[in-house]
């Protein structure tokens, strides 16, 4: 698995932004309403409903990948 920075979307319960370590962060990130939460990579938590592969080929096209979680710690 490569590394990823960890994004939450404030007011939105469980949607997550991924974007790889070596990326640039896109810009909707920066727009106030995403918090970091965290770094994503081997060894480290993930949420229960990370999918490796689905991130792997949304990178590929999006340069990031969103995703819904129902993880509680990864939830405000």
């Amino acid at each position: 698995m490569r590394s990823y920075n960890l994004f939450r979307l404030k007011g939105e319960e469980g949607l997550c932004c991924a974007v790889p370590e070596a990326s640039t962060v896109p810009p909707f990130i920066g727009a106030g309403r995403w918090t970091f939460g965290g770094k994503l990579c081997d060894g480290s938590r993930q949420p229960l409903d990370f999918d490796d592969r689905a991130a792997d080929t949304a990178v590929r096209f999006n340069g990031f990948y969103l995703f819904q979680t129902v993880d509680r710690r990864f939830i405000d």
